[in-house]
């Protein structure tokens, strides 16, 4: 079904390696962010579990080399990657220790980055910059199906059982779309353009402000992330089941966000759409932080900031595959990098403010990470933008 959802979106315009495999490797993409998604709303049970506070589990993802995957076919780098990621959900589901835990997430957040990035410059490789917003945008529904759909069975699953078995249903989802993209994915060579110069390792110039515009969206993200779950938890007794519940409903949110950026992002321009949703996540932050004790208000102000969170970073993504000549890669790796830096600093920095002060602060943290972003791609749009 999603199969042919998704041609009937693609235009003869499309190259048929775009229209034939778009399918299974967004699938693809579903079942790693699942798994990647599942710790963040259930880090409060899972420290429970292993008797430690929340911050102690917050640093675990660190920034992935993009320039590698340049160097492999695009199967082989999602391939990989999924592997990768299979091998970090084992490692989790097993661990006998929150020390294991953390090397289990760390491995998953660390290869699923190579599928990511391998994804990107598939995308990149077969598809114009002009029409690279709507694939992108078809692809980035995964984020939120993986949420909506994937991380609310693990939770599902979770409340049945317990979490370890949450994380053996992903790793089975894993083998299937693995051995599925192994076979249906073309093999050949990265495309290369012998008359494009310029370093194929860096960003220079204005494209740091795109790095930048990732780091600030992804702080805002992760102060929320970190921290909805137990604010959840703490403040109105939510368990598994619920937090489910409330994880389905912002994977409708994300998908709506997707789906509109893969409608709208080409024809607004992307550092515009970037802009816009970022801006979003302003107001909403701020409601947060004022009506984080009303379950009304503060469910509506979370799902507001979800909406703007990814509509600008589904924006930014067909971008980053411009910044380094020749290196989709490359460029990627650096925006993802950022992304994971962001993520890494602000979820220490979120989960202490929320032990300290609840949802309030981590929310307000994320309305001026919000700001930061605006600015800056605002900025870079002004010194030139993307060709």
């Amino acid at each position: 079904m999603l199969a042919r959802i998704f041609n009937r979106l693609l235009d003869d315009s499309f190259e048929p390696e775009i229209r034939r495999n778009i399918s299974i490797v967004t699938l693809g993409r579903l079942v790693a962010n699942a798994c990647y998604r599942f710790a963040p709303p259930f880090l409060a049970i899972i420290a429970k579990d292993f008797n430690v506070s929340l911050s102690e589990l917050s640093g675990f993802a660190s920034p992935f080399a993009g320039r590698v995957v340049d160097r492999l076919t695009h199967r082989n780098a999602m391939v990989i990657g999924l592997i990768g990621t299979l091998l970090g959900c084992t490692i989790a589901a097993a661990a006998p220790s929150v020390v294991w835990f953390a090397v289990g997430v760390t491995v998953l957040a660390l290869t699923k980055q190579s599928f990511d990035l391998g994804l990107g410059a598939w995308i990149a490789d077969h598809v114009p910059y002009q029409q690279r917003g709507r694939i992108v945008g078809l692809t980035e529904t995964s984020w939120a199906l993986g949420l909506l759909i994937g991380v609310s069975l693990m939770g599902l699953i979770t409340a049945a059982t317990n979490w370890r078995v949450g994380y053996m249903f992903g790793i089975i989802c894993l083998v299937v779309v693995t051995a599925s993209i192994a076979k249906r994915v073309n093999s050949e060579p990265r495309v290369i353009t012998p008359h494009v110069q310029g370093d194929k390792t860096r960003v220079h110039g204005r494209g740091w402000l795109v790095v930048v515009t990732m780091f600030c969206i992804m702080s805002c993200a992760q102060s929320l992330f970190v921290t909805f779950g137990a604010w959840l938890q703490d403040q109105f007794g939510f368990g598994a089941a619920r937090l489910a519940a409330v994880g389905f409903a912002l994977g409708a949110v994300e998908l709506f966000a997707s789906l509109n950026s893969a409608h709208r992002t080409d024809g607004w321009g992307k550092e515009r759409s970037i802009a816009a949703g970022a801006l979003l996540i302003v107001p909403a932050g701020i409601l947060l932080a004022v009506a984080s004790t009303n379950i009304v208000f503060g469910l509506i102000a979370v799902g507001v900031y979800y909406l703007g969170f990814e509509f600008a970073v589904v924006s930014l993504l067909p971008i980053a595959s411009q910044l380094v000549p020749n290196s989709p890669g490359a460029g990627l790796g650096w925006v993802l990098g950022a992304g994971t830096l962001g993520r890494a600093v602000i979820a220490i920095v979120g989960t202490r403010a929320y032990e300290k002060y609840g949802v309030d602060v981590p929310a307000l943290i994320g309305s001026g990470f919000g700001v930061l972003a605006a600015l800056s791609i605002l900025t870079y749009k002004k010194l030139g933008g993307a060709h």
